[in-house]
């Protein structure tokens, strides 16, 4: 099940690489690469994209592993099931998905969608494998700061695709990109992080007052001080292709580690609403 999960996150940043490479349009057709030929004559662009869609093979056998894993797992968990199968209907979606970018021409709605829905099957491969963790206890409440910051973690998704969107690394020359001006989307994006980061904080900071802080809140806050230098780094270095690729790394990270703390608070009990003090060992 961890496998399936790093297979996912790796095919996400070798999709930004095809993007930063513009070899979006490397192979103009699908499933084939063109209208005559499966796979691309020699050209880095063409074996960039044709490359990447390889890798959805790996992927998919990383998926499968995961279903057969749940399926034999004694005592059978029926929660392990519904969660593998929905990286399935998540990788279809996916393969869909990713025939439409090409069909239209790396439109950036399109492009948003494939990342998105990249980032819903990293979210869905944490809480399966947060699911699978026998020694995991059973989630006893909600804790609405944690939803907020969940719903906050989302949005920066949602807005630094919005910038991607409408920035210069669109995959291809021939791509469209959204309409907005770049300064203003980033600005708003900016402004989310910040926003997240400083939910982030406070989040810690009840956290440690109550004796709770452990190392889900703690990988949170550095993969999130790292991401956002290199988000100011991308924007005043003019957005080079492999900072955004660093970028796109953080992203994975961020979120992870988002809904890692998300899942991990709904474990601890007495963390719904103000957190009060208490002193108590937390599982990680």
């Amino acid at each position: 099940m961890l496998v399936a999960g790093i297979m996912l996150a790796i095919i996400i940043v070798s999709g930004a690489a095809v993007r930063l490479t513009s070899s979006g349009l490397g192979c103009s057709d699908w499933p084939t690469c063109t209208e005559d030929s499966l796979a691309p004559e020699w050209s880095f662009h063409g074996w960039v994209e044709f490359g990447n869609r390889l890798f959805t093979g790996v992927v998919s056998a990383a998926v499968a592993a995961a279903v057969l894993a749940a399926y034999l797992r004694r005592p059978r968990d029926r929660r392990l099931i519904v969660l593998a199968w929905g990286l399935v209907i998540g990788v279809v979606a996916q393969i869909l998905v990713g025939a439409l970018v090409v069909i239209l021409e790396l439109s950036p709605i399109s492009v948003t969608a494939h990342f998105l829905i990249s980032m819903g099957l990293m979210a869905n491969a944490v809480l399966l494998y947060r699911t699978a963790d026998p020694d995991r206890a059973e989630p006893v409440e909600r804790n609405p700061l944690s939803l907020i910051h969940l719903t906050l973690g989302l949005a920066v998704l949602v807005t630094g695709t919005v910038v991607t969107g409408t920035g210069p690394n669109s995959g291809d020359a021939r791509a469209d990109r959204l309409p907005f001006d770049l300064s203003a989307v980033a600005r708003i994006h900016s402004v989310t992080v910040w926003v997240f980061v400083a939910a982030t904080v406070l989040l810690a900071y009840r956290l440690h007052q109550s004796g709770r802080f452990g190392i889900p809140i703690q990988a949170l806050l550095m993969s999130a001080l790292a991401q956002g230098a290199i988000g100011y780094a991308q924007y005043f270095a003019g957005v080079p292709p492999w900072l955004v690729q660093l970028h796109v790394v953080g992203s994975i990270a961020v979120w992870c580690t988002t809904v890692w703390v998300y899942l991990w608070l709904r474990e601890i009990p007495g963390t719904a609403g103000t957190i009060a003090p208490q002193r108590r060992s937390v599982p990680a």
